[in-house]
């Protein structure tokens, strides 16, 4: 928990994917000191719950096991209604043999790896074992028959011509749901959201106003994106183009589909209630 005798923590997925909200984010722009950590999703998961850090981009997933901790702050979100060329899964074997064999899965996130299995076992009939491995897809293919990367692993990998069968877990979600996917999130933890109300308050709208300008002026994060990943700008126009940052009912309609199809796995114990933040619950 935040003390107050150390800054506000914001936590900060290093992915391509956050970058429209973060890009413009300045925090010379707030009056309060914060500090910014950055990690995989799975560590800002870990550093959120356990109070670590104060608000962060976490996924879906780790929101919805935490959710009575969290309040969600409005329209921020990372969601596709179909392909989002960062969430993969690179099949060795036809689809049909890896429902039943062995999936090799990414250890930094939660929501893609619980998608992975709702695909598998919900929509197709599958039982395959799943292994956690480093983002690899050579090592992880030495004894899986299928591989799942994400973020910048994905994109990369993607590029390569290693003849695997390649799934966008994105478009798959909307072929068999018809609905938007939300794999990330925003949320600040509650005591600290009633402890610092007003640098909540001030990092709520400064992000907000990031995403906006990124929206309107994407190009520096495209040359960003070309300088530190690789590939052309028209790719990454392409996919940021692809990305939507806001979370209004079409993207809450999804993730509650993906809450429910979670429950019925056996993935998480709750249902889970989207509780978003307002200036009203920190006052």
């Amino acid at each position: 928990m935040n003390d107050g005798k150390r800054p506000f923590r914001i936590g900060r997925i290093d992915y391509a994917n956050v970058w429209p909200v973060f890009h413009y984010f300045d925090p010379g722009r707030l009056s309060g000191g914060i500090e910014m950590v950055y990690g995989m999703p799975a560590e800002l998961n870990r550093l959120l719950r356990e109070g670590e850090i104060d608000l962060a981009a976490v996924s879906s997933f780790a929101y919805g096991l935490s959710a009575e901790d969290y309040w969600l702050l409005p329209d921020l979100s990372v969601s596709t209604f179909g392909r989002v060329q960062s969430l993969l899964l690179f099949l060795k074997k036809p689809l049909e043999q890896v429902l039943n064999g062995k999936i090799a899965l990414t250890a930094t996130s939660a929501t893609t790896v619980n998608l992975t299995k709702i695909i598998m076992e919900k929509f197709y009939g599958g039982h395959p074992s799943y292994e956690t491995a480093e983002p690899s897809l050579e090592r992880m293919m030495e004894k899986a028959d299928a591989a799942l990367l994400i973020g910048d692993h994905a994109i990369r990998a993607s590029w390569t011509d290693h003849g695997y069968q390649v799934l966008d877990l994105g478009e798959l979600w909307r072929e068999l749901t018809g609905h938007w996917m939300t794999y990330a999130v925003w949320a600040v933890r509650r005591d600290a959201a009633a402890a610092h109300p007003e640098a909540v308050s001030e990092i709520y709208r400064e992000m907000v106003r990031a995403k906006r300008l990124a929206a309107a002026r994407p190009e520096p994060l495209v040359a960003e994106a070309v300088r530190r990943i690789g590939g052309d700008s028209a790719y990454w126009q392409g996919y940021f183009n692809g990305l939507c940052h806001d979370f209004g009912s079409p993207q809450q309609e999804g993730l509650r589909l993906y809450y429910r199809y979670a429950r019925e796995l056996g993935l998480m114990d709750n249902a889970v209630a989207l509780a978003e933040w307002s200036e009203s619950v920190s006052a």
